[in-house]
Parts: structure tokens; C-alpha cells; sequence
């Protein structure tokens, strides 16, 4: 494994709508007796949830994913991430189709991934507390089964790559001084080894790759999405080379990635166009060689097989993912269905390459790859609840023009039994970000609104979002950030000109910057909006920029501009939500976790009571033990009931 891809949870999407079948007796009781709400949850203005809905719920919300976490380096099977109770844990898969050997066992959501060499399958594991993000490293022994600290247990910390044989790694933390996270070494087998090998200051440095032969590490120094510089580092002189941007900049890097001789770097980059094409950079001369100049679309994962020199590379095409083998300078292209592929290893014995496959009808999957034939064997077969997983809808790929003549692209979930006799209500869901993507991948819920209770739900990839090159990427940025919202205005007037869709029932929801985005639109269209969803959302970015964690201000102020620059102030105070909540006439539903460190638990707080303020009901439902998303099962559920009740009440279905 040359660099660790894992050590987060991207937050399940959550697809938003109720059900005509089932009733709800509107009510001003407080939720505060459901015996369905979970004890760490608080809520206001919120129904007791109707045992018949959390019952049809129920099987869409026990469809699972699994996630592939590497190989085994004694050749003996694979590791997998996947819930088995309330949280991802990690998993053991000796065989496809082969029964799952559950290995970690923790109350908290866990990702990691084998030691490389380690012939007694130790792992590193990576874990935070209660949705705080202060991520923590762990040596987990096999033979004991106890997992021993690397880190502090209290600062922010990253693993980020480590030595082809497993016995150093590299962690950033931000432990000096809770801003700036600097490059340590650790003995991933001794608890209380981390020296400082790179200290930072009032910059972004990363570790994507360390040489074979262990002497020098591919960094990456992050200004926004749009600029990075990538260098190499010598880890004996810590002297930092850096490898020249076409055209002198600025650019944006990607993955990076060694070539097993050490001798080249692969990277991706939009140096010399609008997209990250792959370049095998010469690190004796600099020299760039470009790989993919016909691919109008993101390079946006690399794998080295260290037996062969084989390249495997994805492409983001439209969201949808595209995986390609690079052998001995011919290309060739792995046939997939529509989807996301991810978490590319080769094999000990570079035979195969595993990896994660996940699609918008079926959940995530691992697989591997037959290097020789091109077959894709599938390894896990995630649970679907008892459902018919033929019923599940796939989305089809739409565009919609904007105010400017722009076209907006979306993906586009049907109920089958849209008509234009019966046209059915929307929810737009909004990613965050804003530099994010909606990719099409599985979810029970969404398949649950779609198929039981015939709700559409569109997914636009508004201005700003990543996939559709440079520019498009700019066109929200700083004072240009309401155009984007814009977007969703002119989303609505193609909504209004589908015979199948209900245009006066409309929802909006999205959580994060998505979150902002659903307040914003609240704010702009409330005459054409029933109801919104905020989840851990924006309300204000002046407050956001103020109290976001110190090590985010910087990285947030390149992409929404600075609070404390007088103009900006200016700007915000126009567009801010917070501001405007008398224009907000629609119905509201308010969710946050109290731990959050990344959208400060007081956004959702304040909108709320200003909402309130104003004289219009609120539910908010917040939760002690989460942060930045829903990541416990039972939480997650209860939300997920919490939205269709609301979606009912709001959409009167």
C-alpha cells in the first residue's frame, strides 16, 4: 500500500420524502416521551414519530454497504469496513463470497487497514469520539486484540502514508498548536514514537506517497481547490524540492502517486486544461509526459503496482466513476455499470486489483479485478434489508438551463409511477462542499421515498461543484456565491415544465454547505419551496468563518471569501441566510450534531431561534453524541423517520 485511504466517513446521503400510507395526526405535543427518539437527541416542535412508519422503515434503513480496505500481505483474503449494529467496523473476508470474520468491535464508527508486510495481520486503525473529528491513530494487535494509541487523544490527527515495509508512518497532527498540522514519524508498533519531521506554518501540507526505497515523500501543499504545489521531500536533509507547474501556475494537484522505481511521480493535474489529466513526471529532469489528454474529465484516484509498474487510474466522468489499467504504455478501459469505484490496491502477488464499487441501485460492494482477463469478481454481498433489489430505481443524467444560459447537470430519480396524470412532488437535494459532487451511489431511504412513497428527488450539480472542469469550479466563489443559488431557481422552472412532476409541492435539503444552500433557497424562492431541511448547515458565514475550527478558517476563507475584509463583510450580510429570515416563509426542519467542529453547532441554533423569532414554527432535532452528519445508526434512523414526517406534514401527502 503506498499511501492510506481511509481514516474518514463520508456521511450517508440522505434522501428526503413521506408516505400517503401512512398517517400522522398533526400534533403540538414535544417528541420529548417518543419512545423512538434515542436518549442523546433533543428536539422541538417534533412529533412523536408513528410506530407504523418507523416500521416501514425499517428495512430500508438495514441495507448496508462494504467498503474494500486493503489486502491481506500474507495473500490470505481482504479487509472490508461495514456495520454489523450501530457503526462501521472493520472485517475480514478470506475468500469471495466467504464468510465475514468481524475483528474490531468498537462504539464508535472505525476505518484502517493492514500494516503492509505485517505477516501477523496488525492493523492501523483510525477513530474519533462522538463526531469530533480529533481523529486518533491505533495499533491494533491481532493476537491480543487490543487496540494501543499512536496519537495524543486529544488533537486532530491525520494518518496520512507509510513505508512500503510498515514500519513508519506518517501522521499529521495538529497538536503543537491546534491551527497548523504538521508531518510526524511513528513506529506503528510503539505507542508513544511520533517525532516531528515537518513543521508547519500558516500552511497545508499532506503526505500522499513515500518511495519504495523510503528516502523521500510526494507532498502536497494545499491553498484551495483550485491551487496546490506539489514537492518532494527528503526525509534524511528534510529539504523540499518542488516539482514545477506547467505554465507556472497556478494549478490544482490531485492524486500523486510514485512510480515503484522512484524514478517518476504519476499526478493528476489541470496545469495544462480545464480537467486533472495524468502526467508521469520525470523527477530528474521535470519533465512532464501527459497520459490522458483524450479523457475530458477528472483523473481522480492513481494505484502503482510495485511487481509490475502497472497504472490503475479512475475518472470521474459526470460523477460517474471509470476505472482504467495503464500496462507497459497501452490503456485500456475496465467496463463497470454506472456508479462510484474507489480504494484501488493490487494484490501481494500483482495478479488483481481490489476495490470498492458502489452503485445507485445496489450498495456498495468489494471487488477485485483479474489483471489477466479483465473479470470482476465480487466478494461481498451487502444485506438489502429482505427488499427485491430489482424494484430499486437508477437515475438518469439530466441538464437544465440556468439564468446565464448555462447548463446546470443533475441526476434525476423518477418514482415509477410519475405520470402526467399523476404528477408527484420533488425534493431537491443539494450536496455540500461547496467544491463537492452528487455521485450517483446507493441509498435505502432514497429507494424508500422513490419506491414506496413515489417522491422524485433531483440531485443538480449546481455552479461551484467539482467534476466539470476549472472554471465551472470558480463560478461560485466569494461575491459570485449567490449565482449558485440562482441555479436552484432555474431548477425550478424546469421542474415546472415536467408534465410527471408536482411543481407545488416542492422540498429542498441538504446538509453543510448543502445546508446553506437550502436556507438560501428558502430565502429566494420560499413562494415556490413548501419546505426545507437543514442539515448542519451555514447560516450565516460570518459567524461560520468567526468560530469554524482554527486549523478550517484559512482553507475556508480561499473558497468563500474573507469575513474580516470589509467588502466581504458587506456581501455576506446580503446573502447571509441569517439575515434575511423574514423573506423565509416555508416550512422548516433544523438538524445538527452539538459536536460538530467543522459547522459550529450555533449556526443551527441561531437560524432556528431566529426563524422562531419571526413567528414560525421550527423543528430542530439535535443530537449530544454526533458531529458533522449522523454517523450512529440509531441516530441516523431516527433523522431519517424525523424528515419523512416532516416531508408529510409540510407536502400534506
Amino acid at each position: 500500500m503506498s499511501s492510506i485511504r481511509f481514516g474518514g466517513h463520508i456521511a450517508l446521503a440522505v434522501a428526503l420524502s413521506s408516505s400517503a400510507a401512512i398517517s400522522l395526526v398533526p400534533s403540538a405535543a414535544h417528541a420529548a416521551d417518543d419512545p423512538l427518539r434515542p436518549p442523546a437527541i433533543a428536539t422541538q416542535e417534533v412529533p412523536n414519530v408513528p410506530p407504523e412508519l418507523a416500521e416501514r422503515l425499517r428495512q430500508y434503513q438495514n441495507t448496508r454497504g462494504a467498503a474494500f480496505r486493503g489486502w491481506s500481505p500474507d495473500g490470505n483474503g481482504m479487509l472490508i469496513a461495514t456495520r454489523f449494529a450501530d457503526t462501521p467496523q472493520l472485517h475480514r473476508v478470506y475468500q469471495p463470497g466467504g464468510r465475514r470474520e468481524q475483528i474490531t468491535f468498537f462504539n464508535e464508527p472505525v476505518d484502517g487497514g493492514f500494516i503492509p508486510e505485517a505477516k501477523d495481520g496488525a492493523l492501523l486503525v483510525t477513530m474519533s469520539r462522538g463526531g469530533n473529528e480529533n481523529g486518533q491513530v491505533y495499533f491494533f494487535d491481532r493476537q491480543s486484540g487490543q487496540a494501543q494509541l499512536l496519537t495524543d487523544g486529544k488533537s486532530r490527527n491525520l494518518l496520512e502514508t507509510q513505508r512500503h515495509d510498515g514500519s513508519v508512518i506518517i501522521v499529521g497532527s495538529n497538536q503543537r498548536n491546534g491551527r497548523d498540522t504538521d508531518l510526524y514519524t511513528a513506529d506503528p508498533r510503539k505507542p508513544d514514537s511520533m517525532k516531528l519531521l515537518m513543521q508547519v506554518e500558516n500552511e497545508h501540507w499532506s503526505a500522499a506517497d513515500w518511495s519504495r526505497d523510503g528516502k523521500t515523500l510526494l507532498l502536497n501543499r494545499y491553498v484551495s481547490i483550485n491551487e496546490t504545489y506539489p514537492a518532494l521531500f527528503d526525509v534524511a536533509t528534510q529539504k523540499k524540492t518542488p516539482i514545477p507547474v506547467p505554465g507556472g501556475g497556478p494549478a490544482a494537484f490531485g492524486a500523486l502517486e510514485f512510480s515503484p522505481d522512484g524514478k517518476s511521480a504519476y499526478v493528476a493535474t489541470d496545469a495544462r486544461g480545464e480537467y486533472q489529466q495524468l502526467a508521469r513526471v520525470d523527477l530528474a529532469t521535470m519533465k512532464y509526459t501527459w497520459l490522458t489528454d483524450d479523457i475530458p474529465w477528472d483523473v481522480d484516484a492513481i494505484e502503482a503496482d510495485p511487481k509490475t509498474g502497472t497504472i490503475a487510474f479512475t475518472v470521474n466522468e459526470d460523477g460517474a466513476g471509470a476505472l482504467y489499467l495503464l500496462e507497459s504504455g497501452k490503456r485500456r478501459r475496465i467496463e463497470l455499470p454506472l456508479g462510484i469505484v474507489g480504494s484501488l490496491e493490487f494484490s501481494p502477488d500483482g495478479k488483481h486489483l481490489g476495490l470498492s464499487l458502489a452503485r445507485p441501485d445496489a450498495p456498495a460492494d468489494a471487488y477485485s479485478l483479474n489483471l489477466a482477463d479483465g473479470k470482476l469478481t465480487r466478494w461481498t454481498y451487502s444485506e438489502v434489508g429482505g427488499l427485491n433489489p430489482e424494484t430499486f430505481v437508477t437515475p438518469r443524467r439530466i441538464q437544465f438551463e440556468s439564468f446565464d444560459g448555462r447548463k446546470i447537470p443533475a441526476y434525476y430519480f423518477a418514482p415509477r409511477k410519475a405520470s402526467k396524470e399523476h404528477p408527484v412532488p420533488v425534493v431537491i437535494d443539494i450536496h455540500g462542499g461547496p467544491e463537492g459532487q452528487y455521485r450517483p451511489a446507493f441509498s435505502g431511504v432514497e429507494q424508500f421515498y422513490l419506491n414506496d412513497l413515489g417522491l422524485a428527488v433531483i440531485h443538480p450539480n449546481v455552479r461551484g461543484s467539482a467534476g466539470y472542469g476549472k472554471t465551472y469550479l470558480k463560478l461560485d466563489n466569494a461575491d459570485k456565491r449567490d449565482d449558485s443559488v440562482r441555479d436552484i431557481g432555474a431548477l425550478l422552472d424546469w421542474i415546472g415544465k415536467q408534465p410527471e412532476l408536482d411543481s407545488s409541492r416542492i422540498a429542498v435539503a441538504g446538509g453543510s454547505y448543502g445546508g446553506f444552500m437550502v436556507l438560501a433557497s428558502l430565502t429566494h424562492y420560499s413562494d415556490r419551496i413548501k419546505a426545507g431541511v437543514d442539515i448542519v448547515g451555514i447560516a450565516s458565514f460570518r459567524t461560520f468563518l468567526k468560530n469554524t475550527s482554527a486549523y478550517r478558517q484559512d482553507l475556508r476563507r480561499a473558497e468563500y471569501g474573507d469575513e474580516r475584509d470589509p467588502a466581504m463583510q458587506a456581501y455576506f450580510a446580503k446573502i447571509d441566510p441569517l439575515d434575511n429570515t423574514d423573506k423565509i416563509h416555508s416550512s422548516l426542519l433544523v438538524i445538527h450534531g452539538k459536536n460538530d467542529p467543522r459547522v459550529p453547532f450555533s449556526e443551527a441554533e441561531q437560524i432556528a431561534d431566529r426563524v422562531r423569532a419571526g413567528g414560525k414554527p421550527v423543528w430542530t432535532v439535535y443530537a449530544d453524541n454526533e458531529g458533522h452528519g449522523f454517523a450512529k445508526k440509531v441516530n441516523r434512523d431516527y433523522m431519517t423517520a424525523v424528515i419523512a414526517m416532516f416531508f408529510k406534514s409540510s407536502l400534506g401527502l
